[in-house]
């Protein structure tokens, strides 16, 4: 039996099977608009392993399995998740029934165990570590609205969160570079920031506490909330010293003609980012969260082909 390969963070992947899933994305979307759903995965069954709530991931996935002709199966803690059993049992069972496993969970390491014992593909739908389906859908919208990714600066403005993390190996592995203004205590950690190193070495990463600095050449302001699932603890803090990283009209003024504004959802409309930004015309979070859709099919349809 062929070893399964995982999607867990975009180390897995090179650029060269980014750029093969984003041609697979671009063609099924294409034929979507026109109201064609291939059925490239008859009969596939994707396992929804959920310990988050979601919107955009547990939906997104479970329409794209529909349109390729599979199945999904939505997996709450009824299944008795990380308490009944052990993760080496829980992983070898499900992954006898199942083709795919998509994992939303707390702890990355979770994840990390249950690609070890699985018998199928396990992607993560996010972790505290990464969130590499969001960032491949990323960066096939920014490539969808500007024709190219190499030689682009994407401008991320907030905590270095697994969002940041993900776009940071996506970037250096396709050319794009980052600028971070991010308050130093919340910039990526120093054993992840040496793991990037190795991983991307090309990429072209540079860090401020100024984020109009950060903004000034950027084709793509990005945000995400102050406060991730499980820091909620933490919130009051968090808001004061992100104040001045607010995402507003103020901040987007001195980005360049043409630049858009990205973010990945749900949004905390009034602290990191205001609605005049989110809603105005720079604003792409709804042409990004549709992609979420359409690239998860490209990866889908390239992963489970890979496994025949």
């Amino acid at each position: 039996m062929k070893k399964p390969r995982h999607l867990l963070t975009l180390a897995d992947l090179t650029a060269a099977e980014i750029e093969r899933i984003f041609t697979i994305a671009e063609d099924l979307k294409s034929k979507w608009a026109k109201g064609i759903r291939e059925p490239l995965l008859p009969g596939r069954v994707m396992a929804l392993l959920f310990e988050k709530p979601s919107l955009r991931t547990r939906v997104s996935f479970e329409a794209c399995m529909v349109h390729l002709g599979g199945c999904s199966l939505f997996l709450g803690q009824e299944t008795g998740f990380g308490r009944r059993e052990t993760m080496a049992d829980f992983a070898r069972v499900l992954s006898q029934y199942v083709d795919v496993i998509v994992s939303r969970t707390y702890r990355h390491q979770t994840v990390v165990e249950l690609a070890q014992y699985a018998q199928c593909p396990v992607i993560n739908g996010l972790s505290d570590l990464a969130h590499p389906c969001q960032a491949l859908a990323d960066l096939f919208t920014i490539r969808e609205l500007f024709g190219r990714l190499a030689g682009l600066t994407l401008a991320w403005i907030g905590d270095g969160n697994n969002v940041a993390r993900s776009l940071a190996q996506g970037c250096g592995k396709l050319g794009i570079r980052m600028v971070m203004a991010t308050p130093p205590p919340y910039r990526f950690e120093a054993g992840f920031l040496e793991q990037l190193r190795q991983d991307v070495p090309q990429l072209d990463l540079a860090v401020t506490e100024d984020p109009v600095e950060a903004v000034r050449e950027a084709a793509v302001v990005y945000t995400d909330v102050w406060t991730s699932m499980g820091q909620e603890a933490e919130a009051d803090q968090r808001r004061q010293v992100f104040a001045p990283y607010q995402v507003n009209a103020a901040l987007m003024a001195h980005a360049q003609k043409g630049t858009v504004f990205m973010h990945c959802m749900p949004a905390h409309r009034g602290e990191e980012v205001t609605d005049e930004v989110i809603d105005g015309p720079q604003s792409v979070v709804l042409q990004q969260a549709a992609n979420r859709m359409h690239l998860q099919k490209g990866l889908l349809a390239w992963l489970l082909a890979a496994q025949t």
